[in-house]
């Protein structure tokens, strides 16, 4: 059975949002999946190669992946809101998808500015219905504000590039040691931010995830 693909627009808090629904190949679905995209300023959508491989590595896994791009990006309605209103995006598309899988286990994924929306989201106020994890790609360093992530203890899955640009590791393991627990660091071979030479490994690491959490 080929895997079910939905085009369509949610309603956002300054207007309707492109999105984009995946459900797994096979119609077994075990979480929903809620992922998110780069900076909308500097060429970031919800089509970004690693977002892309993000959500093809939890599908792969069993979860329904909504992705979708934030206020003022190709179709989605709205301007840049400095993070701040992306983050009210991102609120209402998990609060969509919530209602769409209300019986399954969330988690919250994204990539580089992606990553700091889904950990504010998840870190912060969600009216007690906490995600099973939330998996920060390409965690941007370079951002100095990091203060939403103290006192965090809902499941965290960092996964890095070994040569990124803006969260080079000299600057990222400090930091993310420096958090509570749980935590978790992938390191992935890679030329820089953007996981180039190393898309498949991303994918398989996002793709055995649970496989690997079970042996743990």
């Amino acid at each position: 059975m080929p895997r079910r693909i939905e085009s369509l627009f949610l309603t956002g808090p300054s207007g309707r949002l492109e999105a984009l629904l995946e459900e797994p190949e096979g119609g077994t679905i075990r979480e929903a999946a809620l992922v998110c995209h780069p900076h909308p300023q500097h060429g970031g959508t919800m089509h970004n190669k690693v977002v892309y491989r993000i959500a093809r590595g939890l599908r792969r896994a069993g979860a329904a992946v909504l992705r979708f791009n934030f206020r003022g990006v190709n179709l989605s309605e709205g301007e840049y809101a400095h993070g701040a209103g992306e983050l009210e995006d991102a609120r209402a598309a998990l609060a969509w998808l919530r209602d769409r899988y209300s019986n399954f286990p969330l988690t919250l994924a994204g990539f580089s500015f992606g990553a700091r929306v889904v950990l504010k989201l998840a870190c912060g106020d969600l009216d007690g219905s906490q995600p099973r994890r939330v998996i920060a790609a390409g965690f941007p360093t370079v951002y100095p504000d990091r203060s939403f992530l103290d006192g965090c203890t809902v499941p965290r899955i960092f996964i890095q590039s070994t040569h990124d640009q803006y969260g080079p590791l000299v600057d990222f393991e400090p930091a993310i040691a420096a958090l509570p627990e749980p935590k978790q660091i992938i390191l992935i071979e890679a030329q820089d931010h953007f996981f180039a030479g190393a898309l498949e490994e991303l994918e398989e690491k996002i793709a055995g995830l649970d496989a690997e959490s079970a042996k743990t």
